[in-house]
């Protein structure tokens, strides 16, 4: 039984086909030569809200042939306390497949091993996977091959889209820089972990110096509300603008995974100026989880 529960523990191998199988879906979207769903019900159980993550997997569950389920946690028996392991050993017994958008990664862990049924991490506090796989095809599509890049990413270096770059650049071998304050770059020991390129740094322009990506997220990740107003003022300087974008390399990617606070983590002006690159990035989450989605069923 496979599932998608984090980069951390893909192969290169299978990225790669992810990546392969992800342009194939985009080149022959509206023209399907195989529904691998066709009589599957999967089931997206989302405790964090959602808008692409939910659309792309909607979607892409129905053009490849299935029925898709959306369970609010609070609508059902988990937000009132029922286990994790319950909830699983219910659904298994009913659907086919889950996508799971919660803040723990254990209970994303603890549903694909007790449901019986693949299992896709569609967010936790740990990890994006979906996310960075769809950013690595954008990435790929624009560019090519990641592996000779580096990918600047500035703001928060400790939360979860960063922690999923980390191991993406030691599965693939590209170098990743991490602009950051010291109270928001990631755990010295997830760094040990995951091993490969990664160069972590306060200084901005450094990390943005000749690089061929420039990577942004949100300052204020769900469930850090109460934490808003110090992480504005202790990210304020690592905003992406032109001034920043000036010191990567001519031409390089600007993107950010959205929803985008303007003026916040990245300037109106820039955003603008990218947003080609922003709504394709956006646009390749659907394509993406077909791809995924499509991995998981084939024998």
């Amino acid at each position: 039984m496979k599932h998608l529960l984090s980069i951390e523990k893909l192969n290169r191998a299978d990225i790669e086909h992810i990546l392969v199988e992800t342009a194939r879906f985009k080149r022959e979207r509206g023209h399907p030569v195989q529904q691998p769903l066709q009589n599957q019900t999967w089931a997206l159980i989302f405790s964090k809200s959602s808008t692409r993550t939910r659309v792309s997997f909607e979607v892409g569950i129905r053009e490849l042939g299935g029925n898709s389920l959306f369970l609010n946690a609070s609508d059902i028996q988990l937000g009132r306390g029922e286990a994790i392991k319950d909830t699983a050993r219910t659904l298994g017994r009913m659907i086919h497949g889950a996508v799971i958008r919660t803040f723990a990664q254990k209970d994303v862990e603890d549903f694909a091993q007790m449901s019986g049924i693949p299992t896709i991490n569609a967010l936790t506090d740990d990890e994006h996977p979906c996310q960075i796989l769809s950013d690595l095809f954008s990435i790929q599509e624009k560019r090519g091959s990641v592996t000779d890049k580096v990918v600047t990413f500035v703001g928060d270096g400790a939360c979860n889209v960063a922690a999923s770059w980390i191991f993406a650049a030691a599965k693939l071998g590209f170098e990743l820089r991490i602009a950051a304050p010291k109270a928001f770059q990631p755990d010295a020991e997830l760094l040990k972990r995951a091993g490969g390129r990664v160069l972590c740094t306060e200084d901005a322009r450094k990390a943005a110096s000749g690089a061929d990506v420039i990577y942004t997220d949100v300052w204020v990740s769900m469930g850090k509300e109460a934490e808003s107003a110090d992480r504005l003022a202790k990210l304020r300087p690592y905003q992406v603008n032109q001034s920043l974008v000036r010191c990567a390399k001519p031409g390089a990617l600007v993107m950010h995974c959205l929803p985008a606070y303007h003026d916040k983590e990245i300037d109106v002006e820039t955003f603008e100026a990218n947003a080609t690159t922003i709504f394709d990035q956006a646009e390749n989450r659907l394509h993406t989880q077909k791809a995924i989605i499509d991995w998981l069923v084939r024998k």
